[in-house]
């Protein structure tokens, strides 16, 4: 019995993707993607239709009716029965629209990715020349300045350490404020 159903479910599941195959793309007035199970109105050009119902192997292939009568039918025969692509095709500068498109969009991300990161660089660097200045009027002012050691502990900075850190903030703001 759960055989049964399952060769069910199995059947339904394909015949739901051959229908979901069979789906119509093409860009309408407003340039905007339509996806349907239905032929796009006549009034679209054949250019905007992107994609067709049928096997994606099968690409587009137009068929050319054969001639009633030629002097030469019997080259005629052999040839293919299809129409050469002409060389703007509308599938090919579609995509390559696309890819432009697309193309272009990533190229605009990529700047703004790194204005941005090049905005944050600067506010840091900023705030870096703020502080560094802070501390450097506070070591200039001759206050006794006390720091945290490893312990934990508060120790007041002596001469040696303050020149150093004088030294540290100086460089700071040589090197931040521009």
């Amino acid at each position: 019995m759960k055989l049964a159903h399952l060769l069910v479910l199995g059947s339904a599941c394909l015949l739901m993707a051959t229908a979901a195959q069979a789906q119509w793309q093409w860009i309408d007035q407003n340039n905007k993607k339509v996806f349907s199970d239905t032929a796009p109105p006549p009034d679209i050009p054949e250019r905007n239709i992107l994609r067709r119902p049928g096997p994606a192997s099968s690409g587009r292939v137009t068929f050319s009716p054969a001639p009633a009568a030629a002097p030469d039918a019997g080259a005629q025969a052999a040839a293919p029965t299809t129409a050469p692509r002409p060389a703007g095709s509308p599938k090919p500068a579609g995509v390559d629209k696309e890819l432009e498109e697309k193309a272009r969009k990533a190229e605009e991300a990529e700047k703004a990715k790194q204005a941005a990161e090049a905005q944050k660089v600067a506010q840091a660097k900023t705030e870096n020349c703020q502080r560094a200045r802070q501390g450097k009027a506070t070591m200039d002012s001759g206050m006794r300045v006390a720091r945290l050691n490893a312990q934990g502990e508060r120790e007041i900075m002596d001469d040696k350490m303050r020149a150093a850190e004088n030294q540290r903030l100086q460089s700071v703001i040589d090197s931040d404020c521009k």
